[in-house]
């Protein structure tokens, strides 16, 4: 009797499609990307292993070129996301053209936080200290300005809080429209931020 080598798990066609599936999956849009995607590697490593056991070189050095080339998928998937976002958050203004008064974006910023809406904090929170900042005279109105533009302004008249003010503004980018995670310290941060620029005292 001819002996048949069992046929390659995933098939070149089967892995696309599996890609595919798996990328579009809503929990690649929450927290714990990374850790997701390495559990799901790791899974699809083990099975195709385990259908690789007992076959021939051939079959099973597929069965690797195959993991290699989903992985490789993947991380190209996943730098053209963060270029775009990166490349989204360039040419999008941070300010919107909501009226809104400084203390208002503030006081909107500190609701959030007590109500355990971190991303919400840190967004009004950035745009507060820029608005308190153009309502003082200090930089100019400019509406359709990114949030670096912003900072660049900032950092112009604040030059001893270039590091914060910077970092405020990658974090703004990276929450809104990065789709990162922020945590409660990040938006604190932000707050801080806001009195540091303003002369108030840091509120602990």
């Amino acid at each position: 009797m001819i002996r048949l080598d069992p046929p390659l798990d995933p098939s070149g066609d089967e892995a696309r499609r599996e890609l595919r599936r798996e990328l579009v999956r809503p929990e690649y849009y929450q927290d714990d990307v990374v850790g997701r995607l390495t559990r799901w590697l790791d899974r699809l490593i083990s099975s195709t292993v385990d259908a690789a056991s007992g076959s021939s070189l051939l079959t099973t050095a597929a069965a690797i070129l195959v993991v290699l080339l989903i992985v490789a998928g993947i991380l190209l998937l996943a730098s053209r996301a963060r270029r775009t976002a990166t490349g989204r958050a360039a040419r999008t203004p941070a300010l919107t053209d909501e009226v809104v008064s400084a203390d208002q974006l503030r006081a909107r910023a500190e609701a959030a936080l007590a109500g355990g809406d971190a991303a919400g904090a840190l967004v009004d929170a950035y745009r507060a200290a820029a608005v308190r900042q153009v309502e003082r005279g200090r930089i100019e109105d400019l509406p359709q300005a990114t949030a670096h533009e912003l900072a660049d302004a900032l950092v112009a008249v604040f030059p001893e809080h270039r590091a914060a003010v910077l970092r405020g503004a990658d974090l703004f980018d990276g929450v809104l429209y990065g789709e990162r995670p922020a945590t409660t310290g990040q938006a604190a941060e932000l707050l801080a931020l806001d009195d540091a620029l303003s002369g108030r005292a840091v509120r602990r």
